[in-house]
């Protein structure tokens, strides 16, 4: 396990293959599969472990990148709650069928977990390290290295104060919504529709369906749609709940504490009102606000980006874990080819990304159809019955194949902004 104490830490060397910033999901399966083909490879964290996290929730297609990392089976050992679908409560309270993942693909990837992050993570640092990779947590940092405009290593804050310039053949930035490159460069593009914010907290004692429904991701929507809850149960009797809602309704003058907006929400939520009754806040209520945007550049001379670093959508499908995973592999499967190439241009660094960005695409105008006033998905599939194969595909993850955004073009004719893949072009018509 990592020991975050500065006695204990490894040495840090004054040069690596790939420096890696963040031990996130993206950091460490990048770091993992890097290591694992020899790759001399450091990953740096400024956050010591276990921390703390949000985005607990899996959905099915994780299973593969986990199986990749060799997890599949230690997961199976944890007491994470067993996740087997995803159900949706209307804005009006009707509480909906849920979507079993088994009734879809009869494989063992339909049932997946709802995770402590501090625990997960540690799992894939762990894991990370056991392949080769050397990690210093509590190791903040500071500015990239450059000859040029190529980017060629970084300095680092140890725990100790002390500071380090540290060389690499390529650094690759997934330190999260921190985006240390992107901000650096100056290269974050705000999505232009998306402009929410969440309250978010841990509760003791929340109701929990039994059986199969134990372990359900519920996302449930307030009274005329001004915002939703998430509702994931987590283990030892607690279950993590956020609000996501416009910024300027959330976020309002004069409504009070983080925690007075999460409760004035549930009050406009019978379903979520009645699962929180005899429950007690287990931790201080949270926010995050503004999160959804992407680079404008995935890539440059010596770096590379991944996870939420690349950019980051909406919490309402749980696609987080699941794209910081997949994007990790690909980069790490770039970089090993690279290597083998002897080539680190910017045009063979970026050969993984357009068919990435066509599945992102694929969970963003989905979120754009939820949050779209007077749109109804049971009215859509009603009308287009043959379209609930592709909503599932995206709702279980698979969305690297291009059938999947079929649906779109019918559905853009109730929502404009799908027809839209630019988001400059999103932003002139709004």
């Amino acid at each position: 396990m990592i020991d975050s104490s500065t006695t204990e830490q490894p040495e840090i060397e004054a040069e690596y293959d790939v420096i890696i910033i963040g031990a996130g999901p993206a950091g460490t399966g990048t770091g993992a599969l890097l290591a694992e083909q020899g790759r001399k490879t450091l990953i740096v964290d400024r956050a010591h472990f276990p921390r703390f996290h949000v985005g607990e929730s899996l959905i099915p297609e994780t299973y593969w990148s986990l199986k990749r990392l060799g997890l599949v089976e230690q997961l199976k050992q944890t007491a994470f709650p067993k996740k087997f679908s995803v159900q949706f409560v209307t804005d009006e309270g009707v509480e909906t069928m849920p979507f079993y993942f088994h009734e879809y693909k009869d494989h063992e990837s339909s049932q997946t977990w709802q995770v402590l992050r501090a625990e997960f993570d540690q799992m894939l640092a762990d894991n990370a390290q056991n392949q080769g990779a050397t990690i210093r947590t509590g190791t903040q940092v500071l500015d990239l290295l450059t000859a040029g405009e190529q980017v060629t290593g970084v300095r680092v804050k140890l725990p100790n104060q002390e500071t380090r310039e540290i060389k690499a053949k390529l650094v690759v930035d997934t330190s999260g919504q921190s985006a240390f490159i992107v901000n650096r460069l100056k290269l974050k593009q705000a999505d232009p529709v998306l402009r929410k914010g969440t309250v978010w907290a841990h509760f003791k004692n929340a109701h929990r369906d039994e059986g199969i429904d134990e372990g359900a991701t519920i996302i449930l929507q307030t009274e005329g749609k001004h915002s939703w809850f998430w509702y994931i149960p987590l283990p030892d009797n607690v279950v993590s709940v956020g609000c996501t809602g416009d910024m300027n309704y959330m976020f309002a003058k004069d409504r009070g504490t983080s925690e007075d907006i999460f409760w004035q929400e549930v009050e406009r939520c019978s379903a979520i009102k009645r699962r929180l009754e005899h429950a007690q806040p287990d931790t201080e209520f949270m926010t995050t606000k503004d999160f959804s945007y992407h680079s404008s550049q995935p890539v440059g001379p010596g770096w590379m980006l991944a996870g939420d670093a690349l950019g980051f959508i909406d919490p309402v499908y749980s696609s987080g874990v699941f794209l910081a995973l997949k994007s990790g592999e690909l980069v790490a499967d770039t970089i090993n080819e690279a290597f083998e190439a002897d080539d680190f241009s910017v045009e063979r660094l970026s050969q993984w990304y357009p068919g990435y960005r066509a599945g992102v695409e694929n969970f963003r105008k989905l979120v754009y159809a939820f949050y779209t006033p007077g749109f109804s998905f049971g009215s859509f599939l009603r009308q287009y019955p043959q379209f609930k194969t592709n909503l599932v595909d995206i709702l279980i993850g698979d969305v690297f194949k291009p059938e999947v955004a079929e649906m779109f073009t019918v559905m853009q004719d109730e929502i404009p902004e799908l027809a839209m893949t630019d988001d400059s072009e999103v932003a002139m018509k709004k």
